[in-house]
């Protein structure tokens, strides 16, 4: 196509060279239809010197011999990518050197330019995308150069960049967030795996720790003994082999009264096992067996037998092993409560001071809880009895004082062994100083934290114990029926006379005496019984039973298995059948 293109320079017509790469019309000057150009003329060559026979900075004369327009670069060919800045094309001024136009000034014509060789002039021109003629600084539209570039990219031998093929290469970063995303999750999965492993591994270790304390627990309670049931009267099985597991220091306190006369008795026990201290009140009126078969009170026995032999008695009466006999007079009481600076006692009676001779004077000891007393105000209520009170209340009253010396006494041994040196008495074998103060530093330790209490032994009129009462005292807490008999020990005989003679009980002493059993009084009874019974606890006594019964003259048939004394293993209640020989 020559379409004519007025570049707004005259009359001037152009002819359609080709397009550039954004596919614009490229056009030049026509030869033979503008105005002569005198003088030199230079052909308009947009690709300067790449093999078309043209130097438009030449200085000579046009070439004579001019090289037809290659579009595939066969002699010497372009390169579309790195062409030479152009000058501006025709039409557009005469800035880079290039003709103008008619009016421009052209030193003379040149011949006419035929891009595409002879063939050019029979008619439209195919489109050569690959080379195209170009005016450079001649911008096309945004979408027609989007296109050639698309266009360039796509066909053979064209301009290649880098960045066109970035597609190509995969996306590293994307792989290496999947990773780590999947490590993360697998990392926090197996922490609460671990944890919750942690935690079933606690709560089984918290189950066992429990499981094991509470097993401890009982297994302590029962080994003490106190668990219901094992430490009850009520249960003889279960009573007998938790006293016979028990261990127990046991120590006869007598207090003699040195102004008033008297003694009282306590029994004092730390029982090691379940740790619980006691101390035992043994009334006066308690029958005891001497030597030489005759009955007697603890009272004589403490005055007129001595410690030795009231020891002796007392165990073979309640089945105990006492260690030792600890005698405190009225004056060393004293000197113990000065020396562990008073006591706190709560006293139960107003007591008048014993030296006043003021029958209208203040009491020396008042009623009240925690009163304190002096070592002479303990001695005066310790020994106190009221006009018209039994005896046990005396007893009574010595047991708080001695309850309190204790939890003002040092639990240390050594202090303990001090104050007994200090107070200067002289004890009675084979208890030592030493023996004593330790003995009185542990059951210190149990006043203080709780542990300590006082019962009295439950005694008849007649000086005899019940089986009833004396169990929940002699068995539970003094251990009575741990103490097993030597093989060849004589038996003891509990007797009870309801025949309603007196003298039947002497009588009856005698003949078990010469048949060699160890007579131990069961006091009188308050009615008759018509016939008389023998009664043996244990198996192995059967026979020791039938002996007695025969000793006595009763029938074989009176012979029975049941509950006896605490303080013998055969019991006899003598009926109005007992017809003692003469």
């Amino acid at each position: 196509m020559n379409d004519g293109y007025d570049a707004g320079h005259g009359d001037d017509q152009y002819e359609l060279v080709g397009y550039d790469e954004y596919g614009r019309p490229v056009y030049r000057q026509a030869q033979g239809r503008g105005h002569a150009q005198p003088g030199h003329q230079q052909q308009y060559d947009p690709y300067g010197q790449q093999g078309y026979g043209y130097d438009p900075y030449a200085t000579g004369a046009q070439q004579p011999v001019q090289q037809p327009y290659d579009p595939y670069g066969s002699q010497g060919g372009y390169d579309t990518g790195q062409q030479p800045a152009q000058p501006p094309a025709p039409g557009y001024g005469g800035h880079g050197g290039h003709p103008a136009g008619p009016h421009g000034g052209a030193p003379a014509t040149q011949p006419p330019y035929d891009p595409y060789g002879q063939a050019a002039t029979s008619g439209p021109q195919p489109r050569v995308a690959e080379q195209t003629a170009r005016i450079p600084q001649q911008a096309g539209p945004p979408e027609g150069r989007e296109r050639a570039e698309h266009r360039e990219a796509a066909e053979p031998g064209g301009d290649y960049r880098t960045e066109q093929f970035a597609f190509v290469e995969e996306p590293t970063g994307d792989s290496e967030d999947v990773i780590d995303w999947m490590k993360f999750t697998e990392n926090r999965t197996e922490r609460r795996e671990e944890a919750r492993r942690r935690a079933r591994s606690r709560v089984v270790a918290l189950v066992v720790v429990l499981a094991l304390v509470a097993v401890g627990g009982v297994g302590y309670l029962w080994y003490a003994g106190k668990l219901p049931g094992l430490s009850s009267s009520d249960d003889k099985s279960g009573a007998t082999t938790a006293a016979g597991a028990q261990k127990r220091d046991v120590i006869a306190l007598h207090l003699h009264d040195t102004r008033g006369g008297g003694t009282s008795t306590a029994l004092l026990v730390n029982n090691t096992t379940t740790k619980q201290g006691t101390a035992v009140l043994v009334p006066n009126a308690f029958a005891l067996t001497g030597d030489d078969g005759s009955t007697t009170t603890l009272a004589k026995s403490v005055d007129d037998e001595g410690p030795d032999a009231t020891r002796t008695a007392l165990d073979s009466a309640l089945g105990t092993d006492i260690e030792g006999t600890w005698r405190l007079d009225t004056p060393y009481l004293q000197i113990l409560v000065d020396l562990v600076g008073n006591i706190e006692v709560d006293t139960d009676a107003d007591v008048p001071d014993p030296e006043s001779k003021d029958k209208t004077a203040a009491p020396l000891v008042r009623k009240g809880e925690g009163q304190t007393l002096s070592g002479k105000m303990a001695v005066a209520y310790a020994t106190y009895r009221g006009k018209g009170e039994d005896a046990n209340a005396q007893l009574q009253r010595f047991g708080q004082v001695m309850q309190g010396v204790l939890r003002k006494l040092s639990s240390d041994p050594q202090a303990a062994t001090t104050t007994v040196q200090t107070m200067g008495m002289i004890l009675d074998p084979p208890l030592t100083e030493k023996d004593l103060g330790t003995f009185l530093a542990g059951l210190s330790d149990r006043a203080k934290g709780g542990d300590f209490k006082t019962a009295l032994l439950p005694v008849r009129d007649d000086g005899g114990l019940s089986a009833e009462a004396s169990d929940s005292v002699v068995k539970d807490v003094l251990g009575g029926t741990a103490k097993s008999p030597d093989k060849d020990a004589a038996v003891t005989v509990s007797v009870r006379n309801a025949t309603g003679a007196e003298d039947r009980t002497g009588k009856a002493r005698v003949v078990l005496l010469n048949g060699g059993f160890t007579f131990v009084s069961g006091g009188t009874a308050s009615g008759t019984e018509a016939t008389s019974e023998v009664v043996y606890a244990e198996a192995a006594d059967k026979e020791n039973a039938v002996e007695v019964a025969k000793t006595l003259g009763l029938p074989t048939g009176s012979v029975t298995q049941g509950k006896v004394s605490a303080n013998a293993r055969v019991s006899v209640v003598l009926g109005q059948d007992y017809k003692p020989a003469s």
